[in-house]
């Protein structure tokens, strides 16, 4: 019988302990913690959206009107037409013919891949694909197989030795732990040559890349054909909550009849799909809040340079500064702490053994000069 003392000691030991930190102020570039104000580098809210008047407001009608939670699943009386207004105005976004709203994109990822793939199939996986992908995997049973990351050509070699009838090849598109983008456009010739599917998860990418934050595949210039299965979340530059599938008509109806994880939960609460119609807007008319990361971006990682620092391969708000050992990314983020400077250590298992570091991202709502103090801060843990 498994020892959990025993486990959680050993996790301690090896520095791979995780705590949680209990805020007292909103999701921003400033957290709150024991009545401490910290400079945040480790939230999602890319677009600095999720304290948006707007939003807020929209999400506070929504609540008067509807109430604060939807009652049901979407098949039982769960769906509302604020939720399908929603899944029309995602689907125009993103020149698809239909989304799907899911609860979480983790349960978007786990029903999906579960409802398209069964034993006997075959699954084809980035190595450093996120952890509902790699678990919808499993629960599906197919068999799968993970390539080396980025490399189509290992890809190919595993597809054209498959017999399987079934073949999906799935990634993320902003690798979350990373910040770097996949070969979208190589993936989908090789996917097509094999006659497999291709599904990309873009819950990094949405909102940052692409024509009016319309996301990585817009950013490559790839259409419906070549990736027909899109997953994206709503928690991270939207602001708010949530996830959806766009796909086919077809696609969607096949999900809505097959796909567990949207059959048998709780819809979102309606406010939640208000309030997100509310960011939707937002995301494509402010153009700034892109151009801003991009400075942002621009300026963090010419003051690392200077400074010496190892930072990994990212045009993306997400930027990794890769320290190696579990321990010393542990110290240097509480180090940071000290300096009243938010950022969260990411070990094993995570990430591979040996690639510890300190997960740094931002948002539109931080400043140059917030990013100038980071780098000091840096320069005097590192």
């Amino acid at each position: 019988m498994l020892n959990l003392s025993t486990e959680l000691a050993r996790r301690q030991r090896e520095n791979l302990y995780r705590h949680r930190r209990t805020l007292d102020s909103t999701t921003g570039t400033r957290a709150l913690i024991n009545g401490q104000e910290h400079l945040a580098f480790c939230s999602n809210d890319y677009l600095g959206l999720a304290n948006h008047p707007a939003v807020v407001a929209a999400m506070q009608q929504g609540a008067s009107r509807w109430g604060v939670g939807s009652g049901a699943s979407h098949l039982v009386s769960g769906h509302s037409s604020a939720h399908h207004a929603l899944e029309e105005e995602l689907a125009d976004f993103l020149g698809r013919p239909r989304t799907l709203l899911f609860s979480t994109g983790y349960m978007a990822n786990l029903g999906t891949i579960a409802a398209l793939c069964k034993r006997g199939d075959s699954l084809f996986e980035d190595r450093l694909n996120h952890a509902s992908l790699l678990d919808a995997a499993r629960l599906c049973q197919a068999r799968m197989q993970r390539y080396a990351h980025n490399s189509v050509t290992a890809l190919a070699t595993r597809l054209a030795a498959s017999t399987s009838d079934t073949r999906l090849v799935v990634s993320d598109a902003v690798f979350s732990m990373d910040g770097d983008l996949a070969a979208l456009p190589q993936l989908a010739q090789c996917a097509s040559q094999h006659d497999a599917w291709l599904m990309v998860d873009d819950a990094h990418g949405l909102g940052v890349l692409g024509r009016q934050g319309r996301g990585t595949l817009d950013h490559y210039g790839l259409d419906h054909d070549q990736c027909p299965i899109l997953m994206g979340t709503l928690g991270k530059a939207f602001g708010t909550f949530g996830a959806f599938v766009a796909g086919s008509e077809t696609l969607i109806e096949y999900l809505i009849q097959h796909a567990r994880t949207y059959i048998y939960t709780t819809a979102l609460p309606p406010a939640v799909a208000e309030a997100t119609r509310t960011s939707l807007k937002l995301l494509q008319a402010e153009e700034w809040r892109r151009q801003k990361l991009q400075t942002l971006i621009k300026r963090f990682r010419q003051g690392a340079t200077q400074l010496g620092l190892t930072l990994m391969d990212s045009t993306t708000p997400i930027q990794p500064l890769l320290i190696g050992n579990s321990a010393k990314a542990v110290a240097m983020s509480e180090a940071l702490l000290q300096q009243d400077i938010l950022i969260g250590a990411i070990r094993p298992p995570t990430v591979p053994d040996g690639t510890a570091r300190l997960r740094i991202t931002f948002s539109a709502n931080h400043t140059e000069q917030q990013i100038d103090q980071l780098l000091n801060a840096l320069e005097a843990v590192a």
